[in-house]
């Protein structure tokens, strides 16, 4: 099933960027990396030593409703390359213990399609539940703290002609 790791939107990466509050109100902090491993959401890679990252409080777009909620994010403090690789799990996503959940069209969580596991192997728990048609979308978390890492949604063959 192809798929397509979703980062960030570049509007509202910029929005952070050039603002000193995130969406609930709170400053953003500034933080010098001393050790690499800070995830970024846009280029969706671990930031580096010396890289200089923001912290904050993202208010997700999905799942609306019930299970929508907040995620504590890093994001770089300078512009970075959105992620675009299809049919690629994100690098941020193969390194630590993640949480994958599986939500249908009406932003309810797939409980039976919900499981954790490490990153280096998370491909089977995504394509069990992409596998699944009452999947609209897929979010990775992080499995300890439970930050949202990417959005995951399948990606429709075109058509020819």
């Amino acid at each position: 099933m192809p798929f397509r790791c979703i980062p960030i939107a570049p509007g509202i990466a910029d929005r952070f960027r050039q603002s000193s509050v995130d969406d609930g109100g709170n400053p953003i902090q500034h933080r010098v990396l001393d050790t690499p491993g800070a995830p970024c959401r846009q280029c969706l890679r671990d930031a580096a030593a010396g890289e200089e990252m923001l912290l904050l409080s993202w208010h997700l777009p999905r799942p609306l409703g019930i299970y929508w909620t907040p995620s504590p994010i890093f994001l770089h403090a300078e512009a970075c390359t959105p992620f675009d690789a299809p049919d690629t799990i994100a690098p941020i996503v193969r390194n630590r213990l993640v949480s994958v959940r599986a939500y249908d069209r009406e932003d309810m969580c797939l409980y039976d399609l919900g499981d954790v596991g490490e990153g280096a192997v998370v491909d089977t728990l995504l394509q069990r539940a992409l596998d699944d048609p009452r999947t609209a979308f897929v979010n990775i978390h992080t499995a300890r703290p439970g930050c949202l890492l990417c959005r995951v949604e399948r990606v429709e063959p075109s058509l020819p002609g």
